[in-house]
């Protein structure tokens, strides 16, 4: 897990072999202290660690020390790789209006992003606008949320005569409308899905149709499997929890009951069992665990007492894992989507057969 006798003074971590072009000390939600500390508060909260008190000191620190020296080239307001969940981490840590009122600030300034995913954009920032309703109940969060979600409705719209509607990102300097978890259409459908207490029920139910819609239209099935490509190109297609079913299936678990989506899930999710744990490692974004919480929802969902037997299998192949790369290694890796902690919270998934992604679901 992220061993807090590897961490600094200051509550930040070393950046693993694996992880090029990441400097030791990100601050960051996806890779980063702040992604560390939201997975170490998760497992404290649910009896699964003891606590430490130096974590809310170490969650305090992080919004100056981020302004000061930002991961990427410059700060951005990104919830992922950015201010908006470092902000949010340490308003988990010790509420405060000053944090909040930055925190509102940056999301604000984030909406009209044209990247139009969630790893850089207003579908990311917007879950913060969410969890920090859920904490503080403030109204202004409801609004600055739904000003994100009609930013977002407003370009989600057909192309070239389809008959379905997707995002276009312009991401690193490409166009393409992608569909999955971490940067395309999957996940802008979370954001949706995921503020549901915050929009009409008119509103949600029309968005969620238009997207059972795409998706339908967008899959491959073969036989009984189905997978989606990472883009309308369809020259890709990928396993994993960033690009392909995986993150599809955790990305519609909060979808109400829908026969055109239910008769899509069970292929989908048995084209990720039938594949097995994945080569890339034991991580949630493109590793086995991810790949396993697409199983677990699949036994929430289904209630099939199978897939949480399988999710089970997963997770005892991702310790297996995490122990050869702590081996070939010599230390662990300290990030939540692509770390040790991420595997942890899985693990505890398994253990109490529950499901959900951490900084996305809870």
């Amino acid at each position: 897990m992220a061993d807090v006798r590897h961490a600094g003074r200051d509550g930040a971590w070393p950046a693993h072999p694996l992880d090029q072009g990441v400097k030791d000390g990100s601050r960051a939600l996806y890779m980063g202290a702040a992604g560390i500390l939201w997975g170490l508060f998760h497992l404290a909260r649910e009896g699964a660690i003891a606590s430490d008190p130096r974590w809310v000191e170490w969650a305090l620190a992080l919004p100056e020390a981020y302004r000061a020296t930002p991961d990427t080239s410059r700060g951005v307001p990104s919830y992922f790789v950015g201010e908006a969940g470092i902000l949010l981490t340490a308003l988990r840590a010790r509420p405060s209006a000053a944090l909040a009122d930055r925190l509102l600030e940056v999301v604000k300034s984030n909406v009209r992003n044209p990247t139009l995913e969630m790893m850089w954009g207003a579908p990311g920032s917007a879950l913060a606008a969410v969890f920090a309703h859920e904490l503080t109940g403030d109204d202004r969060w409801r609004v600055v949320y739904l000003d994100s979600l009609h930013a977002l409705e407003h370009s989600w719209r057909e192309h070239d005569g389809d008959a379905y509607a997707l995002w276009t990102q312009d991401l690193y300097g490409r166009q393409r409308r992608i569909l999955g978890a971490a940067h395309g259409f999957a996940g802008n459908v979370f954001s949706i899905l995921r503020g549901r207490s915050l929009s009409s029920e008119v509103a949600f139910g029309a968005a969620v149709g238009r997207a059972v819609a795409a998706l339908r239209a967008t899959v491959e099935l073969d036989g009984d499997r189905a997978n989606w490509p990472s883009d309308t190109g369809r020259e890709r297609f990928y396993l994993q929890w960033c690009h392909g079913a995986p993150g599809v299936l955790t990305s519609f678990a909060r979808a109400p009951a829908d026969p055109a989506l239910d008769a899509l899930w069970l292929p989908a999710a048995e084209l990720v069992w039938q594949a097995g744990p994945l080569r890339k490692g034991p991580n949630l974004c493109h590793g086995t665990a991810g790949n396993g919480a697409a199983l677990l929802a699949t036994f929430v969902r289904t209630g099939d007492e199978r897939w949480l037997d399988r999710a089970r299998r997963f997770g005892m192949h991702a310790i297996a894992q995490v122990a050869a790369a702590r081996a070939e290694n010599g230390r662990g890796r300290y990030s939540l989507w692509l770390g040790d902690i991420g595997v942890a919270v899985y693990l505890w998934h398994c253990i109490h057969g529950t499901s959900g992604l951490p900084s996305l679901d809870f």
